[in-house]
């Protein structure tokens, strides 16, 4: 591709030649010199002195047609000569809502480098993700296997008797299976945040495959998942940890719902907004941000280890979002967690 420089200079040597043309053509309205004089020609009167100087037409409309063509020509030549920049600031605006992972195209030699280093940067960045995704990966199942044992002791000693001792044992593997989830997720959304402007997921795909696996899970319990989830909503964050965030939420909430549930959705220029509301006892208002701390649980009676809204917390907050709670209009629990789009 032909460079910036070079682009600019015949536009704006064309665009000189145009202004030219064009102070040529007025003046040979109103002060040029009379150039023709032929009698039953197409003539038209001088315009300064008023008596019987004539000028030709054929002759004018020549000088303006060129003139007119010639603007034309400098102003495609300068539009063209700047091309490339709107070019490669709507393949950036991909690259960030996650249609495109590198900047594609042939840009003007002064520009070429530079895009060739973003996208090196790009492609060093996606390694570095996949080989820390791999890590974390590997960590994990290296730790379970020993988990899974200690998991088949713990019901070894209740068969044997020993059900105090069995239950220690299963309450600390939970406990450190859930530790190795909450690591897990926060070093993958760490990673992944880095790249958010290469990652883009469907809302409504999410929140139908979480409802379906939940319905499942609680169906004793015959509690009703209404959704309101438009197809077009989308989110910059990576499907898993989408799915990790509305998890927690949508089980939390099918934890305490006496029979509805109900998730909504919508959308700005900046943000995706999530709504999910349960018809539950509620929590107090008091309570809403202690929740949110790690390890802290409204109801010491129920299952968990207070680890699931700070793992949604902590992955909204790596991704430059937020999750707040209140109180639902059915009269329970309100979450509402807000991402960027």
């Amino acid at each position: 591709m032909a460079s910036l420089r070079t682009r600019l200079f015949l536009g704006a040597f064309v665009w000189m030649l145009a202004m030219a043309a064009v102070a040529n053509v007025i003046a040979f309205l109103f002060v040029g010199p009379v150039l023709h004089n032929y009698a039953g020609r197409y003539i038209i009167v001088n315009r300064v002195t008023g008596g019987n100087e004539v000028r030709h037409i054929q002759h004018l409309l020549a000088m303006t047609s060129g003139a007119l063509l010639l603007v034309a020509a400098g102003l495609w030549l300068i539009r063209k000569s700047l091309a490339p920049f709107n070019e490669m600031r709507n393949r950036l605006a991909a690259v960030r809502d996650g249609s495109e992972h590198t900047i594609p195209g042939n840009y003007p030699s002064e520009v070429q480098p530079l895009v060739n280093d973003l996208n090196a940067l790009l492609d060093d960045r996606e390694r570095a993700i996949t080989r820390a995704l791999a890590t974390a990966g590997d960590l994990a199942h290296g730790l379970k296997t020993p988990l899974a044992i200690l998991a088949q002791e713990a019901e070894r000693a209740k068969v044997a008797g020993d059900s105090e001792r069995a239950t220690i044992i299963e309450q600390q593997v939970e406990r450190m299976r859930r530790q190795i989830d909450y690591h897990l997720a926060h070093a993958r959304a760490t990673a992944s945040a880095g790249a958010a402007p290469g990652v883009r997921s469907q809302v409504a795909t999410s929140v139908e495959g979480l409802t379906r696996t939940l319905q499942r899970l609680y169906a004793d319990r015959g509690l009703t998942i209404d959704t309101d989830v438009a197809p077009e909503h989308y989110v910059r964050v990576k499907r898993e940890d989408l799915d990790e965030m509305l998890g927690n939420l949508l089980d939390n909430a099918c934890k305490y719902a006496q029979s509805r549930i109900t998730v909504t959705s919508r959308q700005s220029e900046l943000a995706g907004i999530v709504i999910i509301d349960d018809d539950g006892p509620g929590l107090d208002p008091s309570m809403h941000t202690a929740v949110l701390q790690r390890g802290v649980r409204a109801d010491e009676a129920a299952p968990g280890s207070g680890l699931g809204l700070a793992i949604v917390r902590d992955l909204a907050s790596l991704y430059n979002g937020s999750i707040t709670l209140g109180t639902s209009p059915a009269g329970g629990l309100r979450a509402r967690l807000e991402l960027p789009v």
